[in-house]
């Protein structure tokens, strides 16, 4: 049986790292940063960075597949 703890982390499609100016959000697939309505998430404060990639992956994860924001 799939342990749920672990599928939760593989099936993240966003992710955050940390850059020169702040936190990247980015997409783990292409490993390019996120864009938000053609723009690209970097140098964020961390607080920022993480609830975007949560709310990314909620949103991906609602959708089934990729989408564009």
């Amino acid at each position: 049986m799939p342990d749920a703890a672990n599928s939760n982390v593989e099936a993240q499609t966003f992710d955050m790292r940390e850059d020169p100016e702040g936190w990247t959000v980015y997409d783990t697939r292409t490993d390019e940063p996120a864009r938000v309505k053609g723009v690209p998430q970097i140098g964020l404060e961390m607080e920022k960075a993480d609830d975007l990639v949560d709310l990314l992956n909620r949103l991906a994860q609602r959708a089934g597949e990729s989408f564009a924001l």
